[in-house]
């Protein structure tokens, strides 16, 4: 939290001596993403240029898109309060973290996938939280504020009571999804349980004796965003078309995954360099479900928020979804 920290200030100052206004929309902008393909939509965008496309017929000439991959959502939230990245696509738990630590400064602009994740494990006595002892670990993508993480709150309270929300924050241990999944391999290593997201947890599940634990559906009792592209909103007010553009490419990125979800593992695979065969990707993308999932409309987003205001976390709870999202998203009709 040390970063994060840093970041806010870094942001808190920015915002109190202001930045020279801009002639014209920025012509070169930076986003982030995780890895895996609960961000497939980003790689299609990435691939095809959708983003410089849509931004050409909106007027902005010559964009360029910088596109990083962090392996969690903290580096990616602290980069953007430093004022290193332009745009984050990562979870609900950081938007929200982040308008609230920013008093609405920090907004969402359109999400882009809802599939559920599952925590697994290779540890034969673990089949349920309620098997979790204090010496087990669990790897989630950053502690305390990742979508695993606040899960794993979540699921602690609805077992325990309110004054168990806490019991599984010390079993939670930092890292990126592959680097969990070798431990998850590695029958020796100390993490044994991982709080994954797809295709990881898929390919986790086909290894000897790794299995389910829960998931998101299970824990919230129903879906949940797992992306979503959010900025600052000075950035939103000073780049409206980019904005607009960033919207668009992305509606246009799901539907080409819907339409020919080959195609877009290709871009993925391109881009990733992950070594999943596509015939294995497909086979997770038949999973029921799971191509219906990548969606632009937030789900669940206000279960969470009530959540992280109950344990303190957000100090002001938002009345609706679109208090954390940019104005122009109001037609996206989540909750």
């Amino acid at each position: 939290m040390i970063n994060l920290t840093r970041g806010l200030a870094v942001f808190a100052a920015v915002l109190a001596f202001g930045l020279p206004a801009m002639a014209q929309e920025k012509t070169t902008i930076s986003i982030t993403r995780q890895p895996g393909i609960l961000y497939l939509a980003s790689h299609v965008m990435e691939t095809q240029k959708l983003i410089e496309k849509d931004a050409e017929k909106l007027g902005v000439k010559g964009l360029t898109v910088d596109w990083r991959t962090f392996n969690g959502g903290g580096a990616q939230t602290d980069a953007l309060l430093a004022g290193n990245v332009d745009v984050v696509n990562t979870g609900t738990g950081n938007l929200l973290l982040l308008w609230d630590r920013t008093r609405g400064r920090v907004k969402g602009i359109i999400t882009s996938s809802a599939q559920p994740v599952i925590m697994v494990s290779n540890d034969p006595r673990i089949h349920s939280l309620k098997d979790i002892t204090p010496s087990d670990k669990i790897a989630v993508p950053t502690v305390g504020v990742s979508t695993q993480a606040i899960l794993l709150q979540m699921a602690a309270a609805k077992m325990f009571g309110d004054s168990q929300i806490h019991k599984f924050d010390a079993n939670t241990v930092q890292l990126g999804h592959p680097d969990a999944v070798a431990a998850i391999a590695n029958p020796h290593h100390e993490v044994k349980s991982h709080f994954s997201a797809p295709p990881y947890q898929y390919i986790e599940l086909k290894m000897k004796g790794v299995h389910r634990v829960t998931d998101s559906r299970e824990i919230m009792g129903g879906g949940l965003t797992q992306a979503t592209f959010f900025t600052t909103t000075d950035f939103a007010k000073k780049n409206p078309l980019l904005i607009k553009a960033i919207r668009e490419a992305t509606e246009q990125a799901i539907a080409f995954i819907k339409k020919d979800p080959k195609g877009a593992l290709e871009a993925y695979k391109k881009i990733s360099g992950d070594k999943t065969s596509i015939s294995d990707l497909m086979e997770i993308m038949n999973e029921p479900g799971f191509i219906d999932d990548y969606r632009t409309v937030p789900e669940g987003t206000m279960k969470f928020a009530a959540h992280l205001h109950k344990i303190g976390t957000l100090k002001s709870m938002p009345s609706a979804w679109t208090d954390y999202y940019l104005p122009d998203s109001a037609y996206l009709n989540g909750n």
